[in-house]
């Protein structure tokens, strides 16, 4: 297997020379090259993620990195990807999603990240936030026709397995054909709270928004290692999480999200989740 100095340098140059010769990238070939990586990391996989520190996934998370246009270009461990160094001062850009749950009644539910996180400890967010990876089985990795129609059977079949790992949710309370895809946000954002104003550690993604609201309560069972805390809100009980005077700190992703986008997602809920409303699988809203 590839050494970690070894993926990186061969991903970065590959990226690199993408983005200079402007040239559209084989998508069969860079399909086949993550197949390939894929099989590597499948001994590593992380499916059930029972058992493994953080440390543990940031080098056996395999990330899927693409362009701006959320294109694929490789892979790369997790470790690699969300490290902000001279040489990579925004990381490495790679696909991600965050799940917004909701109860019967309507009722969002958040959780507060633990303190063990390595990026963006103890803030409160959406419900689950992680990635889709290569070498896992369902497959997570989307091809173009299936972002352009909105299926991403991929990226749907990554939330089942972390809200499982994360939040304890059965597979069975949550069918992966029940969430609703959006639209795309990509952001950049450097964790300066944890490690000061040269933040070592950040998230530079290309987030795939998921709406969903399974027709009876699920059950709940937090990760510790995962997850400090959980809570149902509804919008104005969240209104007043946020506000300032409460203290709380929040991801950059939940914050642009939920300044931009959400009250309108929320506010049309049922629409949203039919997909008769809010509905962009083309855009990628780069907010930077």
């Amino acid at each position: 297997m590839l050494s970690t100095a070894t993926r990186y340098h061969r991903t970065a140059a590959r990226f690199l020379l993408n983005s200079l010769s402007q040239k559209p990238v084989d998508a069969a070939a860079t399909r086949s090259s993550i197949a390939a990586r894929a099989q590597m990391a499948a001994a590593s996989s992380t499916w059930a993620g029972t058992g493994l520190s953080q440390q543990d996934f940031m080098q056996r998370d395999e990330c899927l990195v693409v362009d701006e246009t959320d294109t694929l270009v490789g892979t790369s461990n997790k470790h690699d990807c969300h490290r902000f160094t001279p040489a990579q001062p925004r990381g490495l850009l790679h696909r991600a999603f965050s799940v917004f749950l909701f109860s019967p009644d309507g009722r969002l539910l958040l959780q507060q990240r633990a303190a063990s996180k390595v990026t963006f400890p103890s803030v409160w967010t959406n419900t689950c936030c992680s990635h889709p990876l290569a070498g896992q089985q369902p497959d997570e990795v989307d091809s173009p026709t299936q972002i352009a129609d909105g299926s991403v059977p991929g990226v749907k079949a990554a939330a089942v397995r972390k809200l499982g790992h994360e939040l304890g949710i059965p597979a069975e309370q949550l069918r992966a054909a029940s969430f609703t895809f959006l639209t795309r946000l990509h952001y950049c954002a450097g964790d300066t709270h944890t490690y000061g104003p040269d933040a070592e550690w950040g998230e530079h993604e290309v987030d795939y928004i998921l709406f969903v609201r399974p027709p009876q309560p699920v059950t709940l069972a937090p990760n510790p290692d995962e997850v400090d805390d959980v809570r149902y809100v509804d919008r104005a009980q969240l209104a007043a999480m946020m506000d300032p005077g409460s203290g709380l700190r929040w991801s950059p992703w939940f914050r642009i999200l939920a300044e931009r986008f959400l009250d309108a997602w929320w506010a049309d809920l049922d629409e949203t989740l039919a997909g008769t409303k809010h509905r962009d699988y083309g855009t990628i809203h780069h907010i930077l």
